[in-house]
């Protein structure tokens, strides 16, 4: 049977998600085609219906973090180019030669244990080099590709379709990082040309990469956080239009006349400083708002921004509403995203808990179903 789910849900703005694909795309260099980075479920919002609405605008490659991000969107019947950035791990070779994916390429062992199942079944596999050009995480560094590169390119049963990196420091626009992350990128490039392989594919900027520093070498640039409304930095407030994807709301479930003095939540840490009308949110820790909003996290009903009072639940939290007028059971709160023309962004809650966007998206529960608004 049937049943209405609690009220509390994630709406999906996909007319804001092309909004933002069109600011990734005009940072782009005219050469360069968008990979969009849809892996973590599309950071919270979702991965096959992201993914269909950015195929709908044109896109057709994406990158996803692990195999089984991989295998979801093609048992969607997405069937566009997928490079996986996690790498294949072993015995995962066979999926990827079955289900046509891209696995990025990160150590010589890697390398040669594809290259093996590849060459036994007869096949060839696209994959994409990573280099570690100063991130100092994943990647052959470069006296490691130097090592590598004569044995690599006897590889049968690989194509080098893709050459890539990672910056660091891209978010920071005065950062020398970057340019000289650029600079041994094109180094290590020009040596896998120089024995005979030319990689179609290049790529190195994400959205702070693609947003403020330029390489005319990439065919392709990878934004993530900037297609879901979040900013690169603070460095990029100003540079760019971006519009919020997520909202994060919750229906008020009780309202509750509170004596001056009373204790709220957990550990009576919040008493009320005089009578108080407190509504009730059937929404907690557990769903992605964070247990460190107690007492100070922020809400917005009927125009007017409500705060947060007691500890913060893992399946309820508390709103002040005292001076919200004719407020009622049933009336919508967002907690995150846009309402009555008030913002609360994603990063809003990342200044406030210390974090960056990107992890506050990636933690909005499971539990919390998406509701996806059309484009309209």
């Amino acid at each position: 049977m049937n049943y209405p789910p609690r009220p509390t849900w994630a709406e999906i703005d996909l007319a804001a998600l092309c909004h933002n694909l069109r600011q990734a795309q005009n940072g782009c260099l005219t050469s360069q085609r968008i990979m969009a980075v849809v892996k973590a479920d599309a950071y919270g919002h979702g991965a096959v219906p992201v993914t269909r609405t950015l195929q709908s605008k044109g896109v057709c490659d994406f990158a996803v973090a692990t195999l089984e991000e991989a295998l979801e969107l093609r048992q969607a019947g997405i069937d566009d180019n997928l490079l996986v950035l996690g790498g294949c791990f072993p015995g995962q070779e066979g999926a990827f030669l079955t289900y046509d994916l891209m696995p990025t390429v990160l150590d010589v062992e890697s390398a040669l244990r594809i290259n093996i199942e590849s060459v036994r079944l007869g096949r060839q596999l696209k994959v994409h080099l990573k280099v570690d050009s100063g991130m100092g995480r994943v990647g052959f560094l470069l006296q490691q590709l130097r090592d590598f590169l004569p044995q690599l390119s006897q590889l049968d049963g690989l194509v080098i379709e893709g050459f890539m990196s990672h910056l660091a420091c891209a978010d920071e626009l005065d950062s020398s990082v970057t340019t000289e992350q650029q600079d041994q990128f094109l180094v290590m490039l020009q040596m896998l040309r120089e024995v005979g392989i030319s990689p179609r594919e290049i790529h190195l900027n994400n959205s702070a990469g693609l947003s403020g520093w330029g390489c005319s070498e990439c065919t392709l640039s990878r934004p993530g956080i900037m297609l879901y409304g979040g900013l690169p930095g603070d460095d990029f407030e100003t540079r760019l239009d971006l519009r919020p994807v997520m909202h994060l709301r919750s229906e008020i479930a009780q309202l509750r006349h509170i004596s001056a003095g009373s204790g709220i939540s957990y550990g009576h840490h919040f008493r009320a400083p005089s009578d108080m009308l407190v509504a009730v949110l059937p929404i907690g820790y557990a769903d992605g708002y964070n247990r460190l909003f107690s007492n100070c996290g922020q809400g917005v009903l009927s125009g007017v921004k409500i705060p947060v009072v007691g500890r913060v639940c893992m399946d309820w939290v508390m709103l002040d509403v005292s001076h919200v007028p004719d407020v009622k059971v049933g009336d919508c709160v967002t907690l995150l995203g846009s309402a009555d023309g008030m913002l609360i962004s994603g990063d809003d809650w990342a200044r406030q808990l210390g974090t960056i966007s990107y992890e506050v998206f990636c933690r909005i529960g499971h539990r919390v179903p998406r509701r996806y608004l059309p484009l309209g």
